[in-house]
């Protein structure tokens, strides 16, 4: 009993803790998952709510960040983007700002004078083609090569001129009449299909000789004949495949505009000028009818009849005359033409 109350006495204390290795890092973990996944969504929305533009601007930036900056020229700098500010502005919101020099007025001028410039030679490279393959045609289509003599083919300010030209003995037309003899319809036939390959504009003129109409210009007369002629010879292109939308303008021109202006009586005076127009004569044409104010009728009239042509009739080229001497002054032969 005496041992037994010796005997020492041992209390176990337990600690109950929290684990102090665990501590609060999941917290950080899991803020740190949730920002990232915010600026996943926030990533996502931006790129389903933006353009495919803007979308190709962003990815410019990031592919040449330093282009404008360095260069000045254009790419990532000029594209749209969600990026705010750049360049040399940086209260712009929508994308960044070229850096280098901004095109002054007389730039501007210069670069569109360059682009003028280039549309006009290719214009006259495509005529001169085609002047080209129709003067192989000429020489290799039996039905117009006989006629070679007679077909004037040239390039001028207005465009690629076709003349269709009289010989003494083998005149283009009938005498004194608008109706076209069968050869020189053969030759508007195999013509036609050639100038329907260029987009370019058709203009028909008519042309005659200085001998004039008994009744002088009182009556039908060499500009009304001219005039017909050209009509004529603007069917017989439609006839042939000559699209119709491709002529823009008839005239008729009598003896105006001589051919031969030493031989007034000339049969190389009676003729028929087809002009595919180059483009700036087609512009020169349908803008000024398109900004021109609108005269009153009697001032119409008037200029009509100072052109030399009766207010009804259409303005169409002249027609063939047959030469002979040049009349007494003050008289008025009749001659057929």
């Amino acid at each position: 009993m005496a041992e037994e109350g010796l005997r020492p006495i041992i209390v176990k204390r337990i600690k109950k803790g929290g684990g102090g290795h665990h501590g609060g890092a999941w917290k950080i973990a899991y803020a740190d998952f949730v920002t990232a996944m915010m600026a996943f969504f926030l990533l996502m929305w931006l790129l389903g709510s933006t353009t495919k533009g803007d979308l190709q601007g962003i990815a410019d930036y990031f592919a040449t960040p330093l282009k404008v900056a360095m260069s000045g020229g254009s790419g990532s700098g000029d594209a749209t983007s969600v990026i705010k500010g750049g360049g040399k502005d940086l209260t712009r919101i929508n994308g960044q700002q070229k850096k280098g020099d901004e095109k002054t007025p007389m730039t501007a001028r210069l670069s569109l004078s360059a682009v003028k410039a280039e549309l006009e030679r290719q214009d006259n490279e495509r005529l001169k083609r085609l002047k080209e393959r129709i003067e192989q045609a000429i020489e290799n289509i039996p039905s117009l090569k006989q006629y070679k003599n007679q077909l004037l083919i040239d390039i001028t300010s207005e465009g690629l001129r076709i003349q269709i030209v009289d010989e003494k003995n083998r005149p283009m037309f009938a005498l004194a009449k608008a109706e076209l003899q069968p050869y020189t319809k053969v030759i508007l036939h195999e013509l036609a299909p050639m100038l329907n390959d260029l987009p370019n504009k058709i203009s028909l003129s008519g042309h005659t000789d200085a001998t004039p109409y008994s009744n002088g210009e009182k009556s039908y007369s060499n500009w009304e004949l001219s005039s017909d002629r050209a009509n004529a010879s603007r069917r017989e292109l439609i006839a042939g495949g000559l699209t119709e939308s491709k002529v823009l303008r008839v005239v008729g021109l009598s003896s105006a505009v001589l051919y031969d202006a030493e031989n007034p009586y000339s049969p190389v005076n009676r003729r028929i000028s087809i002009i595919v127009m180059n483009k700036k004569t087609e512009d020169s044409i349908t803008k000024a009818n398109q900004t021109a104010d609108v005269a009153d009728e009697e001032g119409a009239k008037q200029a009509v009849e100072s052109a030399g042509m009766s207010a009804g009739a259409p303005a169409v080229a002249p027609a063939d005359a047959v030469a002979a001497p040049a009349p007494a002054a003050n008289t008025a032969v009749a001659l057929p033409k």
